[in-house]
């Protein structure tokens, strides 16, 4: 039986595209990871837990961090008590419900952030040199498209 290829207009190209974004995307974390681990012996879950927090001005629940990084929060909870024990993080009782807990960047955490931000966007600046201001910009409206149809197809679901 043949292949009804309207239904599929370019699947092998798909296939291709998706390959080579997902190899792209491992070799970039895997040098993130070496780079954070390399220069400030941290790890890309320590900086995804503050650049989230460095986004927020007041205290946050531990659920709202969680909802933040989209993990578990048993996950988060290990990482803040390491950073709290590193002095990046303050933390505290939720005075309105004593069951849960508020952190925030400390001020040790908000100047360690702010070194590590700054290293992290211009090694990944690094990764894209090869690539004109237009191709950034063309990548950067396909990718956007992409991301629209893909959770176009998730509210459909």
């Amino acid at each position: 039986m043949r292949e009804n290829k309207s239904k599929q207009p370019h699947a092998k190209q798909s296939l291709r595209v998706w390959i080579r974004m997902l190899r792209a995307t491992t070799l970039i974390e895997k040098r993130i990871r070496s780079y954070l681990k390399g220069e400030f012996d941290s790890t890309l879950p320590r900086f995804d837990v503050l650049a989230a927090l460095s986004r927020e001005q007041a205290w946050v629940t531990m659920s709202e961090l969680t909802a933040h990084l989209l993990v578990s929060n048993g996950n988060v909870t290990g990482l803040v008590n390491r950073l709290v024990e590193d002095g990046l993080i303050a933390r505290q009782v939720d005075p309105e419900d004593r069951r849960s807990q508020l952190v925030m960047l400390s001020p040790a955490g908000r100047a360690a952030f702010r070194d590590m931000a700054a290293a992290h966007e211009g090694l990944v600046d690094s990764f894209f040199a090869q690539l004109s201001d237009e191709e950034m910009a063309a990548l950067l409206t396909l990718t956007e498209k992409l991301n629209q149809t893909l959770h176009r197809q998730d509210d459909t679901a």
